[in-house]
């Protein structure tokens, strides 16, 4: 398989052989789960019927067949990934009844006539493996629990497998949120799964080693993204309640990263409950985020900056403004990060009115590409260039090596001012951005400046969501952005020539949805180059 994402490494050869399946994975197998961990997520019916139908749609792609297509040759990486990693049990059992049980069970049986003892890198790859290791157990009570002794025997003997695979080869090259994923397939393994007790212990260990490097002191993810936020607090959650079921103590790292991280996964929220759309987020569904956030149990004080991750929010009355302000994330955490150093995004109430463009669930090749640019974000562009260099197969290459951000809090309002040397390769070009928005949450003013040689072409992009309906004015320097609601707000400019043109929308899922963007254009001119710009609430409503 071609994909970078499961190239096995300098062992790959060894595991592919008989001996090393005989020697290294062999062992005695349980017969019974020792304590079925608890299980609080919901699952997708319509999703489970697809899957009724041999009809697999992951990470925005979907294959049918009445064999299940493990191996596709057109799938992604992350299809593949989610295909062999069984988390979509869950949606299988949600759809109910007996058809969908023996479903989960065809498939898993198909799974281990193919894979079960023969080593495939996409099929054994550690994270992949750890999700499928944590989906078995904990869906064992819908799939498994009436069924025949065979197939009990097969997945039990496969679970011990697998396992013991954890046990050698983890960490590995797995790092941020993809380590903690596999950590709790070994806690899971371990806990659940009489005589594999090491691998938990192993996982302990390694939870106490990566959790302070990768829980920050803000409460942020070192992946800098709320996706990664949630999905690594979720983790966290499903390993302490796999303790708790198992009368084992919690390891201290672990509680003491959901007590940070939940204020956190928070500050991340607009309005609505979704996720703000920064390095490879879309907005998610706000049940599962309002779970998440149940489960954790934990209090904090609402964060107004996360410095170590480099976020900003400002809120005021209905609105709530989230802007990035920090360095990327670094070198081998970057997998899924933009180019969207200073970019914002802005909600009023429960609806989204400034957005970034989102990101495709594939994340890879041309999607990627297009919606990791830094065109794809609401900041500056300078001659059409990334203020990141970004990589169609993940990863950032060049990135800024300074970005400053000051924050003041007054009784007129907030401001922030933050700045960025991602163009230093374009005549040393530094990208400052200020926000004001009054304490009333009705007025906000901003201005970008270019300082650094002339005669490049810039672009200052707000995208809006697809819900809003834009009118220019007839002085042609203003545009009336319409929400849903009926609420309206006023866009001015000046410094730069104002325009609307299209843009693309993936905050939800794996199909684009057509909005507009406005664009401010210009030329630098020798020192600086000042752009003004400014939304206000106006008092009445236009017609539908």
């Amino acid at each position: 398989m071609a994909h970078k994402r499961f190239k096995p490494g300098s062992g790959g050869w060894y595991r592919a052989t008989g001996l090393y399946q005989m020697m290294a994975l062999s062992g005695p197998a349980p017969r019974q789960l020792s304590l079925v961990p608890p299980d609080p997520w919901p699952g997708d019916a319509h999703h489970g019927q697809d899957l009724l139908n041999n009809r697999f749609r992951f990470a925005g792609q979907g294959f049918s067949g009445e064999m299940p297509p493990w191996l596709e040759p057109t799938a992604s990486a992350p299809w593949l990934a989610e295909m062999h990693g069984f988390d979509w049990l869950r949606h299988l059992r949600a759809t109910g009844g007996d058809a969908a049980r023996r479903q989960a069970r065809v498939l898993v049986s198909h799974w281990l006539d193919m894979f079960g003892k023969r080593w495939h890198p996409v099929a054994w790859a550690p994270d992949v493996l750890a999700t499928r290791v944590t989906a078995w157990i904990g869906q064992h009570d819908f799939f498994l629990a009436s069924a025949d002794d065979e197939l009990r025997a097969r997945v039990f003997d496969s679970l011990a497998r697998q396992v013991r695979f954890l046990e050698h080869t983890v960490p590995g090259r797995l790092k941020g949120a993809a380590l903690l994923g596999t950590l709790k397939g070994m806690v899971y393994g371990g806990l659940c799964l009489s005589g594999l007790s090491r691998a938990a212990e192993r996982a302990r260990a390694l939870l106490n080693r990566e959790l302070p490097k990768q829980v920050l002191p803000d409460g942020g993810h070192v992946e800098h993204s709320p996706a990664a936020q949630l999905l690594v607090l979720r983790h966290l959650i499903d390993i302490r309640g796999c303790c708790r079921a198992g009368r084992e103590d919690v390891p201290e790292a672990v509680q003491h990263a959901i007590d940070r991280m939940t204020p956190t996964l928070r500050f991340f929220r607009h309005g609505d409950g979704g996720l703000a759309l920064f390095n490879g987020a879309q907005e998610g569904e706000a049940v599962l985020i309002d779970t998440v956030l149940g489960q954790a149990d934990a209090r904090g004080r609402p964060l107004k900056s996360t410095p170590h991750i480099g976020f900003e929010r400002i809120t005021a009355g209905r609105t709530c403004i989230l802007m990035d302000t920090g360095l990327p994330p670094a070198p081998g955490l970057d997998e899924h990060a933009h180019a969207g150093t200073l970019s914002f995004e802005m909600s009023i109430g429960r609806e989204r009115l400034i957005v970034n463009c989102g990101a495709h669930p594939g994340d890879q090749g041309p999607w990627r590409a297009a919606l990791a640019a830094t065109a794809a974000h609401s900041t500056l562009t300078i001659d059409d260039t990334n203020s990141s260099g970004v990589n169609d197969e993940g990863g950032l290459s060049r990135r800024p090596a300074n970005v400053h951000v000051d924050r003041q809090d007054g009784d007129a309002g907030t401001l922030v001012d933050a700045y960025h040397d991602g163009y230093g390769d374009r005549g040393s070009l530094i990208h400052f951005r200020r926000l004001f928005l009054a304490e009333s949450g009705e007025d906000l003013r901003g201005q970008d400046r270019l300082a650094g040689s002339a005669s490049h072409e810039f672009a200052v992009r707000f995208h809006l969501h697809p819900s809003v309906r834009v009118a220019m004015l007839e002085d042609e320097a203003a545009l009336l952005l319409r929400l849903p609601s009926g609420a309206l707000w006023k866009f001015r400019a000046s410094g730069a020539e104002i325009e609307t043109t299209d843009s693309v929308y993936l905050g939800q899922g794996a199909d684009p949805r057509a909005t507009t963007q406005i664009v401010l254009r210009g030329t630098t001119q020798p020192g600086e180059t000042l752009v003004k710009w400014g939304l206000r609430r106006e008092g009445s409503d236009i017609d539908s």
